[in-house]
């Protein structure tokens, strides 16, 4: 009874999703058997107990992430419990979440990258191909996000300045240089782009081939296809080139900090994931050339 209460007060109060609703009730269905077999009931629930289910979990294979799914949802259930006044005390609030392995960047390697768009910028025979080529070059060569991307506007880019105008997360400005090769690639695109759109222009520096503003499955797809000829990996996301770019930083000697801010991270601990992976790209290059690696 307890548990249909609030999986309503998800429903119709928190305006939960109806997928989310399914995954919270079989996390309690789950737990809901855990309590049958050791013929306790809900009300006598205490953190020793909680604690010996989580356990349970684990010691059954279950993954971190999932364990803390669980976690969460007992955590959020037993709250509304005591809220309602249907248990005196949350038995789940002591839980701690489990630390989960960090997943490293997915990325592609900038020697086949830069070879391909080498390769395909000697190929351009339309207006959409010079504009693809632009997406992937802005998107390697600055690491700006996919929603960055469909934001910049003609006026944003400063040919003087070799810089362009990026509104970031929460609506936060950044300026992001670009490189000689870019800012000349983005003066012919923008060329071409008057010449063969005139009419209902959009102001957004990458647009459709009807001059509307770009979109994130167009730009999702064309990335796709550029990538799908250098590697066969199951990602192959504009993301991954924001990776590549702050990888190859990286690599290179560039400052941590400096990168922070070239990608536009609130805080420096995002940006560290990035060390792990230069990290384990010294190892293979060590593995591959020490003779007694």
């Amino acid at each position: 009874m307890a548990q249909e209460q609030y999986l309503d007060y998800l429903r119709y109060e928190r305006r939960f999703s109806p997928h989310t609703i399914v995954a919270y009730e079989l996390e309690l269905d789950r737990f809901a058997q855990f309590l049958l077999s050791e013929s306790v009931n809900f009300q006598s629930v205490d953190y020793r107990l909680a604690r010996y289910y989580i356990s349970t979990l684990k010691e059954n294979g279950r993954a971190s992430t999932s364990v803390n799914r669980t976690i969460s949802v007992l955590k959020s259930y037993y709250k509304y419990l005591l809220r309602s006044g249907l248990v005196d005390q949350n038995p789940m609030t002591a839980l701690k979440s489990l630390r989960a392995p960090k997943k490293l960047p997915v990325t592609v390697e900038k020697e086949k990258l830069i070879t391909m768009l080498e390769e395909r910028a000697s190929e351009m025979d339309s207006f959409s191909d010079q504009r693809d080529l632009l997406v992937m070059e802005l998107l390697f060569g600055t690491g700006i996000r996919l929603s960055e991307l469909l934001n910049i506007r003609d006026e944003d880019v400063d040919f003087y300045k070799q810089e362009i105008r990026i509104l970031g997360k929460r609506s936060k400005v950044r300026l992001v240089p670009i490189h000689e090769q870019l800012v000349e690639q983005i003066r012919n695109y923008q060329s071409e782009k008057k010449s063969a759109l005139l009419q209902n222009m959009s102001a957004h520096l990458i647009v459709s081939n009807k001059g509307k503003p770009a979109y994130a499955s167009m730009i999702y797809q064309l990335v796709k296809r550029y990538l799908t000829s250098i590697t066969s990996q199951k990602k192959r996301s504009p993301h991954v080139l924001r990776h590549s770019f702050a990888t190859s930083l990286l690599d290179n000697g560039a400052d941590l900090n400096a990168i922070k801010e070239l990608l536009g991270h609130a805080g420096l601990v995002t940006t560290q994931v990035y060390t792990h992976n230069s990290a384990e790209r010294l190892k293979l290059i060590y593995k591959q050339a020490h003779p007694k690696a």
